[in-house]
């Protein structure tokens, strides 16, 4: 009878430990959901999908200012890192939505990243979502403020770069009517007057193939086209320059290399860095000119022991107007546009130009475009092309 006492009360110590361990279990699991409720917050029904569907970078931000959604934009634009947002900016703006409980919009302007002085362009929106919550959406507009600086710039630029041989002309002008009984004078004026009439020629010719070279339909029908014709033809061009200040041009070895695009195009680019070349070189110096094929590339390069170029202008050399040295291109008659031209040039054949450089040691300029196959499925039909450019020999 003993033995039948003992078994039950063991079975009911058994079923207490046990009904006591489940409830253990069950006040564990549910303190762990609370407790990743709190650091993981769900996200208001439906939000995940408008997020994903908008454009705009948008970021769902907790009572304590964690991350607990963003949309890939908000992450490869740099708005958030870690479950946190970057910029103290937007953490403000948070800040003022919450207390105010008002939707706020406001123009950004943000660090690209931790270092260098880039930034980004953007317009934010900030509202309450519930009441908890907050949601952020960001538009990025640094390209639209880009393309509006660099057009009033532009214009700016321009405005002054023309005024320049517009009143030297008028001036010349008066200065010719008043001169008209000294021949001496009037010779002098007038060889001045056609000096300043050809710079705003140049000038107002390099303003038109920009703009034409910026066209979409600049390359509408490409050609091949021989690179050592160009280099032949661009080289021509500045021999008689050259020779007058002793300086030698020195090509280097044919590559039977060929390339699509604008003949007249491609011989302008390589034309404008020869020049500088020369224009920029001591007299009696030497300039190399070469091409080269590498790894499905044409390199054109262009060096010069010239006086080089600062490296903080480096970035800037390939702006429309700046120059180096304003009173030497000047005198030189340089408009500011030769490199602007040569970058459209080389980026509407799909390639680069890169620039090395060291004052007092000269200049280093590289064209890369995609060389075009003479054989093969891809290549226009061999004899029309070699044709083309007087070349027989593929």
């Amino acid at each position: 009878m003993e033995s039948t006492w003992l078994v039950l009360v063991c079975l009911a110590l058994g079923l207490a430990v046990g009904a006591g361990f489940v409830t253990l279990l069950y006040a564990a699991e549910r303190h762990g959901r609370q407790a990743a409720e709190v650091v993981n917050p769900a996200v208001p029904d439906g939000i995940d999908q408008v997020l994903d569907a908008l454009e705009s970078a948008g970021v769902v931000l907790d009572p304590s200012n964690n991350v607990i959604k963003a949309s890939p934009g908000a992450l490869s634009l740099g708005l958030v890192f870690n479950r946190q947002l970057v910029h103290p900016e937007l953490v403000d703006l948070v800040g003022q939505v919450r207390r105010s409980g008002e939707t706020i919009t406001e123009d950004l302007e943000l660090a690209r990243g931790p270092f260098g002085e880039a930034s980004m362009h953007f317009r934010v929106r900030l509202a309450t979502l519930g009441t908890r919550y907050v949601l952020l959406l960001a538009d990025d507009h640094t390209e639209a403020v880009r393309l509006d600086e660099v057009r009033r710039d532009f214009v700016a630029n321009i405005s002054h770069e023309l005024k320049t041989p517009i009143a030297a002309v008028g001036l010349l002008a008066e200065a010719l009517d008043q001169a008209a009984d000294e021949p001496v004078q009037v010779r002098r004026f007038a060889n001045r007057l056609t000096s300043e009439s050809r710079r705003l020629a140049r000038l107002t010719q390099e303003i038109i193939e920009l703009s034409r070279l910026q066209a979409q339909e600049a390359l509408a029908l490409p050609e091949l086209v021989s690179v050592d014709a160009i280099v032949a033809d661009a080289v021509d061009q500045n021999r008689v320059v050259a020779d007058a200040a002793k300086i030698t041009i020195a090509v280097g070895k044919k590559t039977r290399a060929y390339v699509y695009g604008d003949e007249q195009l491609l011989v302008m680019a390589v034309n404008n860095l020869v020049a500088n070349a020369v224009a920029y070189s001591a007299e009696g110096s030497r300039i190399g000119v070469g091409v080269r094929r590498n790894s499905g590339a044409v390199e054109i390069t262009v060096t010069d022991q010239g006086v080089g170029i600062p490296e903080v202008d480096l970035d800037r050399v390939f702006e429309r107007f700046f120059r180096v040295d304003q009173a030497r291109a000047r005198n030189t008659g340089g408009t500011g546009l030769g490199l602007a031209i040569v970058k459209h040039v080389v980026q509407n054949h799909g390639g680069d130009i890169r620039v090395w450089s060291q004052l007092g040691h000269g200049s280093t300029f590289t064209i890369r475009i995609p060389e075009a196959p003479v054989t093969g499925p891809n290549a226009l039909p061999t004899t029309t092309a070699l044709a083309a450019t007087g070349d027989t020999t593929p």
